[in-house]
């Protein structure tokens, strides 16, 4: 069963590439006492994942920050590589945004929200949503129906919603 407003995150071993290498991070630790975004979507250096939903969060984040959001991260189930790479081409580290990596995907998992679509090369990845976490505990989450959707799932429709 998918996440739901009103659940709290399980825990998470996540993992960010630092100037000495990959670096596993406690979800719980960004999560206790903040109020955080995270979104989620199938894949670094995809389609709508580069051209929609990265740039939305980017146009959005110090409006989120002045809010009250502590910290935006962007997941999804890639290597830490990977995720560095699409960082430094997005911008998206300049802008604030935390680029997390779920590589077996067992958080997404955990939560449900996790899907694949073999005839285009993704599996076990990550359905396209945001959410919004108080603390641990889901305040909103907003999930795409299709994966190649980014319209309630984006920058624009967080802010709007907290």
């Amino acid at each position: 069963m998918a996440i739901s407003k009103g659940d709290t995150l399980p825990d998470a071993t996540l993992v960010e590439l630092t100037g000495e290498g990959p670096k596993q991070v406690e979800l719980s630790d960004r999560l206790a006492g903040r109020n955080v975004v995270i979104f989620a979507l199938p894949g670094a250096f995809t389609g709508v994942c580069t051209t929609a939903h990265v740039p939305s969060f980017i146009r959005t984040a110090d409006q989120l920050k002045s809010k009250g959001v502590d910290e935006i991260i962007c997941l999804s189930v890639n290597d830490p590589f990977v995720m560095d790479a699409w960082d430094k081409q997005t911008g998206a580290g300049d802008a604030g945004i935390q680029m997390l990596c779920d590589p077996d995907a067992a958080f997404t998992k955990a939560v449900g929200m996790d899907f694949s679509a073999p005839p285009v090369g993704l599996i076990n990845r990550s359905k396209r949503y945001a959410m919004y976490v108080q603390d641990g505990n889901v305040s909103v989450i907003q999930a795409e129906e299709n994966p190649g959707q980014c319209d309630m799932s984006g920058g624009e429709a967080m802010l709007d919603a907290i």
